[in-house]
């Protein structure tokens, strides 16, 4: 029975290993360069520690049912603003931001 006990353990210690962290949401601009064919993405980092950081942004084109879309992670210092990535349009000019989300996680 002593084998059995130490192995409840086990599975309960790497169940709550495995448990996510929550993401915090956090400040994010994705904003269209001049000429339209291409995007800066950038991310604030506002909790009180460095964190794992992800943004992602989805852009209207001139064309038709085009809409790039991009997701960046990276280690973010806390309190900072960084150029999280950037975006080309694929040839067409980008119009507006169509949606996104930034998210931190200690």
């Amino acid at each position: 029975m002593g084998s059995r006990s130490a192995i409840s353990q086990l599975v309960l210690l790497t169940g709550l290993l495995a448990t996510p962290a929550s993401a915090e949401l956090v400040p994010f601009d994705c904003v269209i360069l001049p000429g339209a064919e291409e995007a800066s993405i950038r991310l604030t980092n506002s909790l009180t520690r460095d964190a794992s950081c992800m943004v992602s942004c989805k852009f209207s084109t001139t064309k038709y049912n085009n809409n790039p879309q991009i997701t960046c992670a990276k280690p973010v210092p806390a309190g900072k603003e960084v150029e999280m990535c950037r975006l080309p349009s694929g040839g067409d000019k980008m119009v507006k931001l169509i949606g996104g989300q930034g998210e931190c996680t200690e």
